[in-house]
């Protein structure tokens, strides 16, 4: 695993890339054991998906936020804040298109 912006940060990177690790493939299981079975409806994948985002925030939420102020710091000792800004001013996230209506890719 790759080392985090500051040191004192990293063992909280690799805590928190094991557990998003370890979620995200029980995530994906059931999603590919299920890819070719056109028998769950849109309601059913949407509970799905909200009972998966509860178990992440359950089990990796609360490491996610002690990483992230973690180096959120390390960007303000740093001096990268300025940095950040012009990237976020020249390249600014864009909204994703919305979804296909009639359900194809």
């Amino acid at each position: 695993m790759a080392h985090s912006l500051s040191p004192e940060c990293t063992p909280l990177k690799h805590e928190y890339d094991t557990c998003f690790n370890t979620w995200f493939e029980g995530y994906l299981e059931p999603a590919i054991a299920n890819a070719n079975t056109k028998g769950h409806s849109q309601s059913q994948r949407i509970e799905y998906s909200k009972q998966k985002k509860e178990e992440y925030d359950r089990k990796c939420g609360s490491i996610w936020a002690e990483y992230k102020d973690c180096v959120q710091k390390a960007v303000t000792e740093k001096g990268l804040g300025g940095l950040l800004s012009q990237a976020r001013q020249e390249n600014p996230l864009r909204e994703p298109p919305p979804p296909d209506a009639s359900g194809s890719s």
